[in-house]
């Protein structure tokens, strides 16, 4: 199931570049082929060199929240009840200066909350957003979302498709990477698995799950506004898992 779901995802990373490689020659195509088919084989030792890399240069493109800065000083009071570790790695928080509402996270324990998200959440409901993205590292989802984006990225002649190594990609193709990682979408899947990561996480470590419900509710409202919601972007529609979440939460008595 894993693998047919890894070969279709590199299938759409490969069409999506159609334009791109319908002006590309044969040799450029079959490096483009090899290098999407080596994103099925990426040990996690090379995702987490990807995901290092392409981190690092989003963090050059973005505005960071300085350390001491009321939008840090906020994460870190949020997150101090939140994993530190993932998966064996350490969890690094950090905000982004930007309108957008978004947040994520990467294999490498590589985790951005924008600040247009924290002026949309209460802290609840940012601890809730923030354990659904760790939920897509724990369960394996980032990888996979790295994956797509190197092939996709192959696929536009972004990436390592012109002979190149992951170690010596180029600044302009670790931006092209992130960013593709930041907008590929998760599967309806794995998003209702990293939901319920998230509310179990929060069970297990007492903490309000109630922003589950009520973050989830604000993105669909926002969506629905027309206010452009990056996280939705790259994530299905909130109503549904929104009332996914409340069933739960009165399954447990509301508590």
């Amino acid at each position: 199931m894993k693998t047919t779901l890894t070969l279709g995802l590199l299938a759409s990373a490969l069409l999506a570049g159609c334009q791109t490689m319908s002006n590309m020659d044969t040799s450029q195509l079959s490096a483009i082929g090899g290098t999407a088919l080596q994103a099925m084989s990426l040990s996690d030792g090379d995702i987490k060199t990807m995901s290092d890399q392409s981190c690092a240069s989003m963090d050059q493109k973005n505005q960071v929240a300085a350390a001491g800065s009321a939008y840090a000083n906020r994460l870190n009071q949020v997150v101090a009840s939140m994993p530190q570790v993932v998966n064996g790695t350490p969890a690094n928080y950090k905000v982004y200066l930007t309108k957008d509402v978004n947040a994520w996270a990467m294999a490498n324990g590589c985790i951005r909350v924008y600040s247009g998200l924290m002026d949309q959440m209460n802290d609840d409901e940012l601890r809730a957003v923030i354990g659904h993205e760790i939920g897509h590292v724990a369960l394996g989802h980032s990888k996979s979302k790295m994956q797509t984006a190197y092939a996709a990225s192959a696929a536009r002649g972004l990436a390592a498709a012109v002979g190149g190594t992951i170690g010596s990609l180029s600044q302009s193709q670790l931006g092209a990477l992130g960013e593709q990682f930041v907008n590929a979408q998760f599967s309806q899947v794995q998003e209702s698995a990293a939901d319920n990561y998230s509310f179990d996480l929060l069970t297990e470590r007492k903490l309000e799950r109630k922003g589950l419900v009520t973050s989830f509710q604000k993105l669909a409202r926002l969506n629905g506004g027309g206010s452009g919601v990056s996280l939705l972007a790259s994530h299905p529609p909130s109503t549904e898992r929104a009332n996914a979440m409340q069933r739960r939460l009165d399954a447990a008595g509301g508590r």
